[in-house]
């Protein structure tokens, strides 16, 4: 196993992103072939981690994949290893998938990556060493490696952090100064898209500047580490189709790598198209239209004739499959924030609202009661679900039976009319 390091954190909001994004930079200039991860279900931060070293970065997630498919996730990593986790170090569901509960601790016990952990140290002084040692010893097969300092008010504040760590032996591999420029846009989905940001390319080069102004670049080398991972290559999701018509722009976006990578190695040609262009979908097997920001583009989506047009001709004679947002235009109605009501395609009876905001996020389990493009009914699948809006309406058959981490049922099923199918949960694998 390849050397690395996760970058973790005691919640979210301590400055992962930035951190991951600066050393991603830094190392890759200091001509290390570096390999970004992304611990969990997040498919926004893997486009920051590709713009900031050039190196397309995967999903490591112990809650939604079997062994076999994080070990082929983790043979691309041929060079230094950075994985970014999710949330809180040891933060996961309360059940345990087929490798773990989700927590980025999973994947460090996993891989034998230590942690380094980023600390918002605003507010606290001493009181942060105390909390990374009580973090350092919660598992006894993670092990922290040592800390970044965040968000550090001033010398003095610094050396209170400094000295009480030191009496603890946890060692301080940086101190990063209060700075509110180095910040990411965010919507309510998390970050704003790698492909939105009003100047990507000048804020990473500004992160990577600031973490080699005050981080050890040296000694968070030397932290590193790795061990062997056992299993063997798993079996990625069969493509829908052998030609694949996939959706790809500012309102359609999130895939997640793995996903796509599998299709390309399983010999699929994925063809990709712009509704918001209003480009209908090329010829081919199967359409498939990822989730993303539709919500936020539904006025210009409606206006698109030739994508409908297209895309009602395309779902006559072959399979169309939508994910969370691709559902909701696959859909007859979707409702703004404003209130505002735009017919999209009609091929599914779904009316969503995003006036009407509601939180759905978790994992999800679903057995399939009909088939989808490439999977057959009774196939079990793992996903994750997160959106803002409301279902007003889901009169179609339920393409499958759906479950959250718990065991609860949930009333997001999907959908199925015809060839037409969708759900809202974004597939990430096949359960076991």
């Amino acid at each position: 196993m390849t050397a690395g390091l996760i970058v973790s954190a005691a919640r979210s909001g301590s400055g992962k992103t930035t951190v991951m994004l600066g050393l991603l930079r830094c190392l890759a200039e200091d001509g290390l072939a570096v390999q970004p991860f992304k611990c969990g279900p997040d498919y926004i931060d893997p486009a920051f981690h590709r713009a900031a070293c050039g190196r397309a970065s995967f999903n490591l997630d112990s809650w939604a994949m079997p062994m076999g498919l994080l070990t082929t996730q983790l043979a691309r990593a041929d060079g230094f290893a950075l994985a970014e986790g999710s949330m809180g170090l040891f933060d996961g569901v309360a059940a345990d998938g087929e490798t773990g509960n989700g927590a980025s601790a999973d994947i460090a016990a996993l891989t034998g990556w230590p942690v380094l952990l980023v600390l918002d140290v605003s507010g606290q002084a001493q009181t942060a060493a105390a909390l990374t040692l009580g973090m350092a010893g919660f598992r006894d097969d993670v092990r922290v490696a040592g800390v970044i300092l965040n968000r550090v008010a001033s010398a003095r504040h610094e050396r209170l952090c400094r000295l009480a760590f030191q009496a603890r032996g946890i060692p301080v591999l940086g101190a990063l100064p209060r700075r509110g420029d180095l910040t990411i846009p965010e919507r309510h989905l998390g970050l704003v898209q790698a492909a939105e940001h009003p100047d990507l390319e000048t804020a990473i080069r500004s992160y990577a500047a600031f973490l080699r102004a005050h981080v050890d670049l040296d000694a968070v080398r030397a932290a590193a580490r790795g061990g062997a991972v056992p299993g063997t290559g798993g079996r990625p999701v069969p493509p829908p189709g052998q030609r694949i018509a996939l959706a790809q722009d500012q309102a359609f976006s999130f895939v997640y790598p793995h996903l796509l990578d599998g299709w390309l190695r399983q010999g699929a040609e994925v063809l990709t198209f712009s509704p918001l262009a209003d480009q209908p979908p090329p010829d081919a097997d199967v359409c498939w239209l990822p989730g993303g920001y539709p919500e936020l583009h539904a006025g210009r989506i409606a206006g698109a004739a030739r994508f409908l047009d297209g895309l009602r001709r395309f779902a006559a004679t072959r399979p169309v499959h939508g994910e969370c947002g691709g559902y909701m235009v696959l859909g007859r109605a979707l409702i703004d924030a404003a209130g505002t009501s735009h017919p999209m395609a009609g091929l599914l009876g779904l009316v969503t609202s995003y006036q009407q905001r509601r939180m759905h996020l978790g994992y999800r389990l679903a057995r399939l009661s009909d088939p989808m493009p490439g999977l057959p009914a009774g196939t079990r699948l793992r996903g994750h679900e997160f959106h803002y809006s409301a279902i007003l309406d889901q009169p179609d058959a339920a393409l499958a039976q759906v479950e959250d981490a718990d065991g609860a049922a949930v009333a997001e099923t999907g959908s199925r009319r015809g060839r037409v199918t969708g759900t809202f949960f974004h597939l990430i694998a096949q359960a076991a």
